[in-house]
């Protein structure tokens, strides 16, 4: 007689879902429930174009800057879904955060940190903790690892205060511990105090996906999340949304699945055009394989007839995943440094290092441009 596995824990969380002051996107309404799949991607492409122009009509964000946080060694088999034709069996990508500062829909100036890593959250996972115990301390933290700034440090470079940021998200939480920003009630992964918040007010931004696969990570998830990542955090720091929103003027997060269930992208308008942010990709040449200089890039998208090739390290949809990524080129504008690519800023983005040579990126983004003067919050 067959047997039935038990069902994996369901670990609890809390959160909110009433996001505040939001508001949906209206083009992409429904688009992703159009069948089959073929016709879902042509309506995706024709939402986003629509999206697009309206958004970049529209205003832009007060100031944006972007900081190297922390750099580490991902296999190149993952970075460019096996399409590298050379020997290169690691390379290096560079997280780096994105400081946005708007007004919401009703003129409150607001802060919005965009991938805050803690590398010591990164290195709980399954994956880097394995790597870790293999290699050992110092190859793992001085060789496979690079730190360049913390979250306060940058912060203070935008002459603000952890204090004033008001939201806070990732694309989505592979290698993140969150608690590590939000605090908890009680000590956690064997610590012998409470994490006090390194962003004491600031309220966390994921799609309920995402959320859901912390509550109960299936084992193909497994290597990736760190366990219990949310449980025990302080509660009034976190809220779920579904699909697409734009938080306030010039700033949208929408939602692009398929790396993971609750994948999503920052968007935001600036006065170098439209940019979009995510790790659905590690280069630029992920989007815009057709031009890329990435030795067996451009020929695999040629051979499968496919216009974006995949991060890959899980597939949780690839074609999801896929259609995903035409919806961000398609928003993004092109570069005014190089009018031939788009403004699509990797949020984990491969360097030009010689290390993983000659897997570099056709075309380095490093930053959207910095804008304008932050301010700091007046009830800080």
């Amino acid at each position: 007689m067959a047997t039935t596995a038990a069902p994996a824990p369901v670990n609890e969380i809390e959160t909110t879902t009433e996001a505040p002051g939001f508001r949906s996107v209206p083009e992409f309404e429904g688009v992703r429930e159009i069948w089959p799949r073929g016709a879902r991607l042509e309506a995706i492409r024709e939402a986003a174009g629509a999206f697009s122009e309206r958004f970049a009509a529209g205003p832009t964000v007060e100031a944006v800057r972007t900081f190297d946080l922390a750099a580490g060694a991902y296999h190149t088999r993952f970075a460019f879904g096996g399409a590298v034709s050379v020997p290169v069996p690691y390379v290096f990508i560079l997280n780096r955060l994105v400081v946005v500062q708007y007004r919401d829909f009703e003129g409150v100036l607001r802060t919005l940190v965009w991938e805050p890593l803690v590398p010591e959250g990164t290195a709980e996972a399954p994956y880097y903790a394995q790597a870790l115990a293999k290699y050992g301390e110092f190859l793992g933290n001085k060789v496979f690892s690079k730190r360049f700034n913390t979250v306060p440090e940058a912060l203070a470079v935008c002459g603000l205060r952890p204090e004033d940021v008001d939201y806070g998200s990732y694309d989505h939480l592979h290698v993140q511990d969150p608690r590590w920003l939000m605090g908890t009630t009680e000590p956690v992964m064997g610590e012998a105090a409470p994490r006090e918040p390194m962003l004491p007010k600031t309220t966390f931004i994921s799609q309920r996906l995402e959320v859901d696969t912390f509550r109960s990570p299936h084992p193909m998830q497994w290597a990736w999340y760190v366990e219990g990542g949310l449980d025990k955090a302080k509660p009034g720091h976190h809220v779920e949304i579904e699909g697409d929103l734009e938080l306030g003027e010039g700033v949208a997060i929408l939602h692009t699945p398929g790396h993971t269930d609750g994948n999503q992208s920052l968007c935001v308008n600036t006065p170098t055009g439209v940019w979009v942010s995510s790790e659905n990709g590690v280069a630029i040449d992920n989007w815009q394989p057709e031009l890329s200089k990435i030795p067996g890039v451009r020929k695999e998208a040629e051979f499968f007839g496919r216009e974006v090739i995949l991060n890959s390290n899980t597939l949780e949809d690839s074609i999801d995943q896929y259609d995903s990524m035409v919806k961000e080129k398609t928003v993004a504008t092109p570069s005014r440094a190089n009018p031939r690519f788009l403004n699509v800023l990797p949020s984990s983005e491969l360097p030009r290092w010689k290390r993983h040579w000659p897997v570099w990126p056709t075309h380095l983004h490093g930053e959207i441009p910095a804008h304008g003067k932050f301010a700091r919050s007046p009830d800080a």
